[in-house]
């Protein structure tokens, strides 16, 4: 079966429950283009693979929306209770400034709670090593961060936490592969039972913040040292300037034009680091500050 055929046959499935009225009527307006749009988008399966998904977002089986990651949080929540018998499970859902991040992070959370799950989710965006350190301190399970890292904006992703705050791997990656693999969508429970979910923001920042703070090795110099630092629109603005200034470090320069966080990334080609174009502003404002 050649790619096209097998998108028709994928997409055909999305127009019946338990998908909703408005991914029915994109999926028709897809199936009628037959462009190469509407084929990446359904000849195959978006993988479930070490440490979660990532691809780009809107409907479709190969991409991220709230019934591929429903159907990965359905999966996970199957294995996490053969993992951890006669135990309330709990999880932490973070996520960060991307496009729909939010809206897929409480479905995701809707999704845990349906299956008698207890979730912790960040009120707010947060940074990714944060989602870690809250996974150990309130002894959660497992975690889920809403992210596609240094992407292109049109991308999203879901990362998976085990109870240590590492990325899922060896023996659980595989095990929680095939259980996602073996369901269907009309197994994913969204029904949503919010007494399961719980709001988390402003304590356990200072909490990780201090935890930080403490593994500093020296106090030597922090008020001669000249920083210059940008989130590139992302998440790491919630926590490293606040960081620094509680770690004594007074002469902290913020990329001001990059510090507001922003899914389009407007001011950079693309958000990743290693590339020198993204970090150009800061080069440019670390010259002038001599940093």
């Amino acid at each position: 079966m050649d790619n096209i055929s097998k998108a028709i046959q994928n997409a055909q499935q999305w127009l019946t429950t338990p998908f909703d009225t408005e991914t029915q009527n994109t999926v028709n307006k897809l199936i009628e283009s037959k462009n190469d749009a509407f084929v990446d988008a359904f000849y195959t399966d978006l993988e479930f693979g070490t440490g979660g998904m990532r691809g780009i977002m809107g409907a479709g089986c190969n991409r991220i929306n709230k019934y591929t990651l429903g159907l990965a949080t359905q999966g996970l929540s199957n294995y996490l209770k053969v993992q951890f018998p006669n135990e309330q499970i709990k999880v932490v859902i973070g996520f960060d400034c991307r496009n729909q991040s939010d809206t897929l992070a409480q479905v995701v959370a809707d999704v845990f709670s349906a299956n008698n799950i207890k979730v912790y989710l960040f009120e707010e965006l947060r940074p990714t090593p944060e989602i870690s350190y809250a996974i150990r301190h309130l002894k959660c399970h497992s975690g889920i961060v809403l992210t596609a890292s240094h992407n292109p904006p049109e991308y999203n992703g879901y990362k998976v936490y085990w109870d240590d705050g590492g990325q899922l791997v060896p023996p659980h990656d595989k095990a929680v592969i095939e259980h996602v693999r073996n369901l269907k969508y009309n197994e994913i429970r969204f029904e949503s039972k919010p007494d399961l979910i719980e709001l988390i923001g402003a304590e356990l920042d200072e909490a990780y913040q201090n935890a930080v703070v403490n593994q500093s090795l020296s106090n030597e110099g922090k008020d001669k040292l000249r920083i210059v630092f940008t989130s590139i629109h992302g998440t790491s603005i919630k926590s490293v300037p606040q960081v620094l200034q509680k770690a004594g470090f007074t002469h902290v320069h913020i990329v001001e034009e990059q510090a507001e966080p922003n899914g389009n990334f407007p001011t950079v080609v693309s958000p990743n680091p290693e590339e020198p174009e993204a970090l150009k502003m800061a080069l440019d404002l670390a010259e002038k500050v001599n940093a």
